[in-house]
Parts: structure tokens; C-alpha cells; sequence
């Protein structure tokens, strides 16, 4: 598909399937390349595929038809593309794959859920976008192949799930001290010369990164300048980021490299600390706290030299069973970790089977519980006279994705709490409703009885999702070295069923249909956009049965789905965000 045939050729007639095997064949080498520490090859790889068609046609979709954020617009005001624009705008990336100029990012400020502060987003023009979005699969493979084993955030294939699973089992067998941390700012404050010196790419792409990173912010209309940081909202951001933060694990634990043996450290207490990373939070777990506050002092001094230093205000050392600074236990991501004291017959075992005193639970902290009461509080007093049918559309994807969320630690006894608050909530506005109607009349209106009680909702119009009801499955943990770019491919699409964040019924899926999708053929990867839906035959108009397929390939025209039944988010309200979502940018409004 050369430039001087483009009008022969439409978006929707280019060979997707092709231009993906190609694009995974290329990241696979460098990925291989990486592993092997050949640094030519790597660069020989990797500008072999930013000259790639594939990767320039799959770059331009992913960032103009599967992104979210398509119709988000920079500041040359050009969103939601057509089919032509797409075309035109990937041949233009294939022409010249790689400039040294950027255009500026537009400031967009948006608030952080449940606090009166506000986050900074830049959202680059389209183009830069794709051109983003190339760089990054050439640069991810490479990383992916170097990346520490215990880093989680912005990394395909791994989730909130893989941290908190890591956590819970480096303290549920004894009491240790955590040194809980946040980088202030890490995304604005990131040094520019450290960064780029650590990339150690080849110059043309050295040059294309630096002119993103000193493109400058249009904030009102007004131009600033930039010297440090990278804006959060574009593509590459977050792998730049993780790049920036690399190597602070292995620093930490260089000290103790001298203690080959546990009997040679002070009190016994093991020779090196455990680090546990999501994006800019991060933990530190050490039996002995004196070395805790070592370790604390070596991350802040290497976070110096990339310019970065901790946030006093959310970083203290705690315990996992004594109270020392403020509560007992910790929070990271949204959940609690705690030992609770327990008698022999109720305590865990240890290797020898005696009884260490404690059980070690992973729950929903607290503030996360205030932050959905507050969500399902604010949906419910805005829609006082909508009917009850489309309250429940509004309530049930709450309800479901912060289950799911929670849902593979202990978190019945949560549940069984929230929904007796959000039935409280929903019996006020209902009585609201109708002051002058008796309260067995309110029931017989909007609840429905079954075996296990009430339910708001009448059944065939929709009822309620209530948290009790969804399963508690324990989440497998990610394997320390693997990646997405490892070729095998039946690993990961088998584990895409198994996670906790899908549901039962896409789980299923997954599973019968062999981790492919029956439309294009390929099968499903980590950060793929999935939906369900119900087949239906063009020609004849009659109902099949339902199937998960890309939403790439539900929206082709092609496609013989045509009737949505569901959407899959892979990260929930409670998971850090890479990339905003935002409305549309004509409303020119934001969202949080």
C-alpha cells in the first residue's frame, strides 16, 4: 500500500489481521533482542518498525478509533477523524516517521476523586499522538525486557491485582515494617537530561522524544514553556515515566547485597528489603526498621537525581500489627493491608505447622468505601425524578466495577455493608417519591422479593446489581519475568479469563471460544479493547448467540454483531489512570 495508490484503498478495506501479526512478529525480536542484551539489533529492530506500514496504520487506529480519548481534541482543535483523515494521517506517519518538532499540549485540568485538587492533563494534537503511539511500540519491547520484576503500574499484562497479590505475600507470614511513599509530582518534575540519558536510544529518536518532552503547555491560550517533567495525557507519558523510575528497586537493595546470609544481618532480619511499585507509589517491606530507614534514605537520594523527591504527607513508616505512626497496617491502591491477632485454632500456620499468632486479610480501605458511598450518594440525589429504570443503568456499572475490583480479597463483610447503606439511600429516595403513599405500597412498587430478600428493580425491566452476589475468586499472580512481547500467546489469553476484574460470564467466554476472537482470528492481549455482543445475521435478521469480540472489529462493517450487550473496562475508577477521558472536545468540558 504505497503513497501513490492511497485513493485505491479504503480504512475499512486494510488488512488489520496482516498489520497486527506483522507489528507483533517485529516487537517479539526486539523484545527477544533485549533479553539478550544486543543493543544494535534492538536499534536495528526498532527502526525497521517505525518504517513499518503496519505499525503506522495500527498506530493511527489505536490512537483515532480505539482510544478513548479520540474525541479529545489539542489545541488544533482536530478530533474524532474520519475514515479518510485516518488514511491520509498514516500515510503522512509513514512518509516521515520521525520529526524533530512537536507541536505544544493543551492544559486541561481535572479534579482528583474525593480531594479539592486538581490534576494537570496535556493532550497533544492527533498527530503527535500517532507518532507517539509508534515510538511506543518500538521502545516498550525493548523496556518490557528490563523492567523490574515487582513494578505493576502502566505495564500491559499487569494490574493493581499483581501488586496487591505480591504485598499480601511478602507479610502473611510475619510482622514487618512498611515505609508506605508517594512521589510528589512525578510526572511534572521528572529531569529532562536524566531521562533522555537513560534511554540510551539512537539519536533521531532521542531528538523526537526531547522535542515532546520540551514542546511546552497552551494553558488559556497562553504558551509556557517547559524544562521539566512529562505531561500527563499522552500516549508515551507513562512508559517514559516507568523509565524514569526504573532502578530504584535494585538501589535500594544494592546495600544489603553484602549480607549473603540472614544469620549476618542485624537481628536476623533478612538481608534485603522488598519493593513493591505502582506508578509513583511505591512500598518498602523490611522486618527491622532501623534498615527500613536505610532503605528510605538510599530511594531519597536516587530519586534526586532524576529530580524527584517523596511527598512528606503520604509517606510514613508503619507495622503490619502495631500501631507506631497513625493506625495500624497501610493503604496502597485502594485496599488494606493488616494482621489481625488471632488464637491457635484460628491463626495461620507457618512451614512447621505451628500457629504464628495472626492472620494477614486484604481489605477495601476505608476511604475507598467513603469514595463510592459518596459516587452512589451523588448519582442518586441528581436523579430524584428519573425512572427507576434508568437509575439502576446509571447505579449498576458502579456497583460492578468496584466490585470487581474488590473482589478478589476478603471483602464480604464489605459488601454485605455497602449494599445495606445503598439500600438505606435507595429506600429514602423512593418514599421521597411518594410522601403520601404508604410504605408497603413504596415496596410493592420498586422492590422485587427473592429467596435472599428484596431487590430494588422488577424483574424483565432490570434489577439492582448487589455486591454480595459477586464471587470472591483469588487472583493468580502474574510469573515474575513474563510479558506480553514472550510469543506465548496461549499464557495470555488464557489468563485474561482469570482475572478478577472480568466477569463470570466473560471468563466463560474466553474460555469457549479458546482466547481468540472469532472475527479477526487473533487472540486476545493484555490492553485490548473487549466487548460482548449478540451475533445477528444480516441477511435472515435473526438473533444468535453472544460473543466476545474486539471492539475493533464490532465496530468494522464487516462485522456480523450489530447489537451491544456489554463493555469491558479493564482498569476501574479505582486504578491510576494513563490516559484521560474526557468529553468531547467540542463541549469542551472534562470529566473526571
Amino acid at each position: 500500500m504505497s503513497t501513490s495508490n492511497k485513493t485505491m484503498y479504503k480504512w475499512n478495506d486494510i488488512p488489520w489481521q496482516k498489520f497486527q501479526r506483522n507489528v507483533f512478529k517485529l516487537q517479539n525480536r526486539i523484545y527477544q533482542a533485549s533479553c539478550r542484551g544486543e543493543t544494535q539489533a534492538i536499534h536495528k529492530l526498532q527502526r525497521l518498525l517505525l518504517k513499518s506500514k503496519s505499525a503506522a496504520f495500527v498506530a493511527v487506529r489505536r490512537v483515532a478509533q480505539d482510544n478513548k480519548g479520540k474525541k479529545t481534541a489539542g489545541i488544533d482543535g482536530l478530533a474524532s477523524l474520519r475514515a479518510k483523515q485516518k488514511l491520509n494521517l498514516a500515510l503522512k506517519i509513514l512518509k516521515t516517521p520521525i520529526i524533530p518538532k512537536a507541536k505544544p499540549v493543551r492544559r486541561v485540568w481535572i479534579p482528583k476523586p474525593g480531594k479539592n485538587e486538581k490534576r494537570p492533563l496535556g493532550i497533544p494534537v492527533m498527530e503527535d499522538r500517532a507518532r507517539q503511539a509508534l515510538v511506543k511500540m518500538a521502545m516498550e519491547p525493548e523496556w518490557e525486557a528490563k523492567f523490574e520484576s515487582y513494578s505493576y503500574g502502566f505495564r500491559p499484562g499487569r494490574s493493581c491485582q499483581d501488586a496487591v497479590e505480591t504485598i499480601h505475600r511478602c507479610t502473611r507470614s510475619v510482622p514487618k515494617y512498611i515505609l508506605d511513599a508517594d512521589i510528589s509530582k512525578c510526572f511534572d518534575r521528572i529531569n529532562h537530561e536524566a531521562l533522555l540519558e537513560k534511554l540510551g536510544t539512537f539519536p533521531s529518536l532521542r531528538r523526537m522524544i526531547k522535542a515532546w518532552l520540551k514542546a511546552g503547555i497552551v494553558d488559556a491560550g497562553e504558551l509556557f514553556p517547559v524544562s521539566e517533567g512529562t505531561p500527563q495525557g499522552g500516549v508515551i507519558s507513562p512508559l517514559l515515566a516507568n523509565i524514569a523510575l526504573h532502578g530504584l528497586e535494585a538501589a535500594i537493595q544494592e546495600p544489603f547485597q553484602k549480607y549473603k546470609k540472614i544469620s549476618e544481618t542485624c537481628n536476623g532480619t533478612p538481608w534485603k528489603p522488598q519493593v513493591i511499585r505502582y506508578a509513583d507509589d511505591f512500598v518498602i517491606i523490611h522486618r527491622d526498621i532501623d534498615e527500613l530507614k536505610r532503605a528510605k534514605q538510599v530511594a531519597e537520594d536516587w530519586l534526586k537525581g532524576m529530580g524527584l523527591e517523596m511527598k512528606p504527607s503520604k509517606t510514613r513508616i508503619t507495622h503490619t500489627s502495631k500501631e507506631i505512626d497513625g493506625p495500624i497496617g497501610f493503604d496502597f491502591l485502594g485496599f488494606n493491608f493488616r494482621q489481625y491477632p488471632r488464637g491457635k485454632n484460628r491463626s495461620k500456620r507457618n512451614s512447621s505447622g505451628n500457629p504464628i499468632g495472626f492472620v494477614a486479610h486484604v481489605k477495601p480501605s476505608k476511604e475507598s468505601q467513603k469514595r463510592f458511598l459518596r459516587k452512589i450518594r451523588e448519582i442518586i440525589r441528581s436523579n430524584y425524578n428519573v425512572p427507576q429504570v434508568k437509575l439502576i443503568g446509571l447505579l449498576n456499572p458502579v456497583i460492578r466495577g468496584w466490585g470487581n475490583y474488590f473482589s478478589a480479597v476478603v471483602s464480604s463483610e464489605v459488601f454485605q455493608k455497602m449494599d445495606k447503606l445503598i439500600y438505606d439511600k435507595l429506600w429514602y429516595w423512593s418514599v421521597r417519591r411518594h410522601p403520601n403513599k404508604g410504605r408497603r405500597w413504596v415496596v410493592r412498587k420498586y422492590w422485587t422479593p427473592i429467596k435472599s430478600g428484596w431487590i430494588f428493580g422488577k424483574k424483565g425491566q432490570g434489577t439492582l446489581h448487589r455486591l454480595r452476589d459477586i464471587p470472591i475468586r483469588r487472583h493468580t499472580l502474574l510469573q515474575k519475568h513474563r510479558s506480553p512481547f514472550d510469543g506465548d500467546i496461549y499464557y495470555w489469553s488464557t489468563r485474561l479469563g482469570k482475572h478478577p476484574l472480568i466477569p463470570k460470564s466473560f471468563a466463560s467466554m474466553v474460555k469457549y471460544q479458546k482466547g481468540c476472537c472469532p472475527e479477526c482470528g487473533l487472540f486476545f492481549k493484555p490492553g485490548d479493547s473487549v466487548t460482548m455482543v449478540r451475533e445477528t445475521i444480516k441477511d435472515t435478521g435473526e438473533p444468535g448467540k453472544a460473543r466476545l469480540v474486539h471492539q475493533s472489529c464490532h465496530e468494522s462493517p464487516d462485522s456480523r454483531c450489530v447489537m451491544t450487550a456489554h463493555r469491558f473496562t479493564e482498569e476501574p475508577d479505582e486504578g491510576k489512570l494513563s490516559r484521560p477521558v474526557l468529553k468531547t472536545s467540542a463541549n469542551r468540558e472534562v470529566c473526571a
